[in-house]
């Protein structure tokens, strides 16, 4: 399966957008906190999705996007949160982690 993820965002926040043609879309959320913050607030993934990775692909892109642009993340959504727990590689950029000081 290949995944391409689209960013829409605003001044304030945005979101990750997984599309397959006419099947509904996936979709993570976030809120900008300052220039260096965003926080995930919500993962949504159809049913039609479930088991194919696509949740975890939406956090992936975030996580690059994130690092490259040299910023960090708070994971609020509980999927996000439980991505962040099982990736030790992600401590890098996860705001408020006991290793993030």
């Amino acid at each position: 399966m290949t995944f391409h993820i689209d960013l829409e965002e605003t001044t304030s926040g945005g979101r990750y957008i997984y599309r397959d043609g006419d099947n509904p879309e996936a979709e993570m959320t976030f809120s900008k906190a300052g220039e260096k913050l965003m926080i995930i607030d919500h993962t949504g993934v159809p049913e039609f999705y479930r088991g194919q990775g696509v949740g975890l692909k939406l956090v992936e892109r975030a996580i690059a996007d994130v690092r490259a642009a040299g910023k960090k993340i708070i994971p609020l959504c509980p999927f996000a949160h439980a991505q962040f727990k099982r990736h030790p590689e992600w401590e890098d950029v996860w705001s408020g982690h006991k290793k993030d000081s």
